[in-house]
């Protein structure tokens, strides 16, 4: 199991979302606490013995795993509904196999359950809460896939960012330099990119904006860092070709100043600055 967890809050009570085989898992133990915060496992325990839960898990077991006993299925079934009938999470788990329940330990331990039994629950509990629970699950989800996105990028720079630096030390930096004057050497080549593309160095954009973290193509847009990428493969190339550094910022800069006029009227390029700057607000 994923040790990753999300939290979202659903009419003032914080609720669990965990991964478990990439798929998502939404606490039962924390949408009890709307109802009973002393009492979570009784409401659980409740629910478990009705006899709708117990054919509704069923289905969903039978329909999503096929480890799934359905002979013990047909024995918590009739008995479901009397009223000696007690079934906890764990041995419901334990006697069917079951995966659309899970009954978990330490730190964010309680029972979980897969989506669609997590919002069924809701509803037993609370009709009007399991419409807010689905409305702040489907935002934590568009937050994650907008977060998805806008990384793949940023890793996509990173990548050929390696390729530039690896050109660099190959091409550009004397045997027996000592490590300051390398990085002396990367980062002015790397401000051969900044003055292509932003006109100004990194110390520059550091100089005029003291108050942001991070540096200048942290904040650069979807286009800037399409275009930054070409820049930068396009400059290992001019290296490996021996073109004096001075040459190479000019070709770089005109080249920039094309993309960049293709880029800003590129509609897909535009949709995915739209999206990074609502991430961002």
């Amino acid at each position: 199991m994923s040790k990753k967890s999300k939290k979202i809050e659903v009419k003032g009570t914080e609720i669990t979302v965990i991964q478990n085989i990439e798929q998502d898992y939404i606490s039962l133990t924390d949408i009890a606490r709307f109802k009973d915060a002393k009492r979570t496992d009784y409401i659980i325990q409740n629910w478990l013995r009705n006899r709708n839960t117990i054919e509704f898990l069923g289905i969903w077991e039978k329909l999503n795993n096929p480890d799934f006993n359905p002979i013990e299925f047909e024995g918590f079934r009739n008995k479901a509904g009397l009223n000696s009938f007690v079934l906890t999470s764990k041995q419901w788990i334990e006697k069917t196999n079951a995966k659309g329940l899970i009954a978990k330990a330490g730190r964010y331990g309680g029972t979980y359950a897969h989506i669609d039994i997590a919002f069924e629950f809701a509803s037993w509990v609370s009709v009007e809460f399991k419409l807010y629970l689905i409305k702040e699950f489907q935002r934590l989800k568009e937050a994650e896939a907008k977060e998805l996105d806008w990384n793949v990028k940023r890793q996509l720079t990173k990548i050929n960012y390696r390729i530039h630096t690896d050109a660099v030390k190959e091409n550009l930096i004397p045997e027996h330099l000592t490590p300051k004057q390398i990085s002396m050497v990367y980062a002015n080549e790397a401000d051969v990119l900044n003055m292509a593309l932003f006109g100004k160095t990194a110390k520059q954009w550091r100089d005029e904006n003291s108050d942001k973290k991070g540096n200048i193509r942290d904040y650069a847009n979807v286009s800037q860092l399409v275009c930054l990428v070409n820049l930068e493969n396009l400059n290992a190339v001019f290296i490996k070709e021996g073109l004096p550094q001075s040459e190479r910022l000019k070709k770089l800069n005109q080249i920039a100043i094309e993309q960049m006029k293709i880029l800003v009227q590129d509609h897909a390029v535009k949709m995915l600055d739209d999206k990074k700057d609502n991430s961002d607000e």
